[in-house]
């Protein structure tokens, strides 16, 4: 076997440089960039020929540095494309010969750098065949001559084979499967997840699919509740203790909390931030427990309470942030923290609990009733923002509701319990479609902000546009 055999590859990628150099052809210009020799990283090459056979040439999509790749591949693609340029030149300038061009194909791929013994054996014998080559006179096209020259004497060279913009064969629509059941146990917020966009239950829930590792905020909120958890374990009332102790014991909490979720955040600099945030959220969340107290006695019954509750047939279960009983009365208010974002208004949040796509309060009185409470407030407690007082969105427990009568920004409202009994009715049809009846799609959501945020948005190809990106008819 010849030295030129043990390398065909690098003999076929200067065969192509010498066509490219003819033509600056895109054809050429592909089968390059899909070599091994041009520098880029494979799975950088493949994409830059997808992305440029939408655009036009490959060359030109280089040079317009819209290709969306990493750093360091986009530097390789940088030099990949002057390079393309050089070797063009070389060949254009006036009286270059073969040996000049070959010269410059391996200068500017920098073949010669850390080449094996075989690669240099097979550059010597390039070396020699084209030195050897005629070129008569001024031929304006003897680079393509010379390509075809090396196919002829070396017929182990690997044949020049075109590839095509788009890399993926066109497929069969697959034969629909049956999607595989889930355990008869739900939570109000998988049931949600479903009513707001079941495309988004179905990549979480039934694809399993690989969510980011959480953010900022997620941590924030995970570190805040259980700082909370543990305060109201320890102190369940507002006068269990000095104020001054309170409020050291709840920062000590605090930084206990964040300590253990320090690992969910990326850097020293966002961990102090946020634990800054939630010390100073956290003194505004203890002056409103406090200003409650006692306008209000009460005390703290349980804290991430969990809850199991059979409803039509179904199991469901979930965990209650905090359970406040009144001492005149011995009613009792479920309350849920949210350190995101959340409705401004009682009327606001009711409009979810109206559309049917949010059942955690409807769940969590349900569950409690159940368990043989007077449930007769539902609260959200905001802790996301350390500038602004703690105001909760509250929601009085009545039978039927009457028609709003406060002002819509007002922060408290009524729910009706046949309100309440709808959202109970729609989680139980819920759980039985999910359970039990043939489901051929899932639907994506028609509403644009729902995707904001949403983990899969990238791989879901009927999600909304949002009204200020589309185009006018």
């Amino acid at each position: 076997m010849s030295a030129f055999a043990s390398a065909p590859r690098l003999a076929a990628f200067v065969r192509d440089a010498f066509r490219y150099a003819a033509s600056t052809s895109d054809a050429a210009a592909r089968r390059l960039i899909a070599s091994p020799y041009s520098g880029v990283p494979r799975s950088d090459a493949r994409a830059s020929i997808v992305v440029a056979g939408e655009r036009g040439s490959l060359r030109e999509a280089i040079a317009s540095g819209k290709l969306q790749v990493e750093r360091e591949a986009s530097a390789a693609l940088a030099r990949f494309g002057g390079a393309l340029d050089g070797i063009a030149l070389a060949y254009r300038a006036q009286g270059s010969t073969p040996g000049e061009v070959l010269t410059a194909i391996r200068a500017a791929f920098a073949l010669d750098k850390g080449a094996s013994e075989a690669e240099r054996a097979t550059l010597d014998l390039l070396e020699r065949a084209v030195a050897e080559f005629p070129v008569a006179g001024d031929a304006a096209d003897w680079a393509a001559d010379v390509a075809d020259a090396l196919v002829r004497a070396f017929p182990d060279l690997p044949p020049a084979r075109e590839l095509p913009a788009e890399p993926l064969a066109r497929h069969e629509r697959e034969t629909p499967m049956p999607v595989a059941r889930r355990a008869r146990v739900f939570s109000a917020s998988s049931l949600g997840a479903y009513a707001a966009c079941e495309r988004r239950w179905y990549y979480r829930y039934v694809c399993s699919a690989v969510e980011d590792r959480g953010s900022a905020a997620s941590f924030y909120g995970s570190a805040f509740h259980w700082a909370l958890e543990q305060f109201h374990r320890e102190f369940p009332r507002g006068d269990s203790a000095p104020p001054e102790t309170l409020t050291n014991r709840l920062d000590g909490w605090i930084g206990t909390a964040f300590e253990r979720y320090r690992s969910g955040f990326a850097t020293n600099v966002e961990y102090e931030l946020q634990t800054r945030r939630a010390r100073r959220t956290a003194r505004r969340y203890l002056d409103w427990f406090l200003e409650r107290s006692r306008a209000h006695p009460f005390t703290v019954i349980d804290a991430e309470a969990k809850i199991e509750l059979e409803l039509g047939g179904y199991d469901f279960t979930g965990y209650i942030d905090r359970l406040d009983r009144d001492d005149a009365t011995g009613a009792v208010t479920v309350v849920d923290y949210k350190t995101g974002s959340i409705a401004e208004s009682a009327a606001e949040y009711r409009e979810d609990l109206e559309r049917l796509i949010d059942f955690q309060l409807p769940f969590y009185y349900w569950a409690r009733t159940a368990h043989g409470d007077r449930v007769t407030r539902l609260a959200l407690v905001p802790l996301k923002d350390a500038f602004r007082d703690v105001r909760p969105i509250e929601l009085e427990v009545v039978p039927i509701r009457a028609p709003a009568s406060r002002e819509r920004e007002a922060p408290t409202g009524v729910i009706g319990i046949d309100e309440l009994e709808r959202a109970r009715a729609r989680m139980i049809e819920l759980a039985q479609r999910l359970s039990d009846e043939p489901i051929e799609t899932f639907r994506a959501t028609d509403d644009p902000e729902a995707c904001v945020f949403c983990a899969y948005q990238i791989a879901c190809r009927s999600r909304p546009m949002r009204r200020e990106n589309r185009y006018a008819g």
